[in-house]
């Protein structure tokens, strides 16, 4: 009897390992902002998290909640106008996605909220000092969030039935805030993932 169950669980276990029913995933890419806009123009990409989990897998079409976390860091166009200031920004977008299963083939779309969690090397009580003019030359923010509406696009492509390459572009919408001037520039941002992803 226990040689049987042995059995039922190895053959259960062989059958799901090589199933293509796989509903989370977990992924690894490298953030690239684009574009003329005040993330691309002041902040270089470092890492890109993620994980999805489909509520509906089909053979044809998957639904499903994502969430990604983003380190982005201030680059040397930033420190040449305003000197030793430093700001890191982290991007959080939870989203839903809906995904068409065509063999290797799978792209998505989604929609979400994505929150900038912007952290600076200088107080509060300094940044007046950085002011040119009666506002920021760009639209950074500093030691604070911006959030808006994320729309999410996308592919991914099976190297194996767990493993996977995927490329995505963000378009995320900010919203003002003061001092800051509102326009497209400092509210808009534009980012391009390419990653490897393995599927549990």
């Amino acid at each position: 009897m226990k040689r049987t169950l042995i059995t039922i669980f190895l053959i259960a276990f062989a059958i799901k390992s090589f199933s293509q029913d796989y509903k989370f995933s977990a992924e690894l890419n490298f953030p690239y902002p684009f574009d003329n806009n005040f993330i691309a123009n002041n902040y270089d990409g470092v890492i890109d998290i993620g994980a999805k989990y489909k509520f509906i897998n089909s053979k044809k079409v998957a639904l499903g909640i994502s969430m990604n976390a983003s380190y982005l860091k201030s680059n040397s166009e930033l420190s040449r106008f305003y000197g030793d200031l430093k700001i890191k920004s982290y991007l959080i977008q939870p989203k839903i996605f809906a995904e068409l299963n065509l063999n290797r083939l799978h792209p998505f779309i989604g929609i979400g909220y994505a929150s900038m969690i912007f952290n600076s090397s200088v107080s509060d009580e300094k940044i007046a000092e950085l002011r040119g003019n009666g506002g920021f030359r760009d639209g950074f923010s500093v030691n604070n969030t911006q959030s808006g509406i994320d729309l999410n696009v996308g592919f991914q492509y099976d190297i194996t039935q767990r493993v996977f390459i995927q490329a995505q572009f963000d378009y995320i919408i900010l919203s003002q805030e003061e001092p800051i001037i509102n326009s497209k520039y400092n509210t808009n941002v534009n980012l391009l993932k390419f990653g490897l992803g393995y599927r549990i």
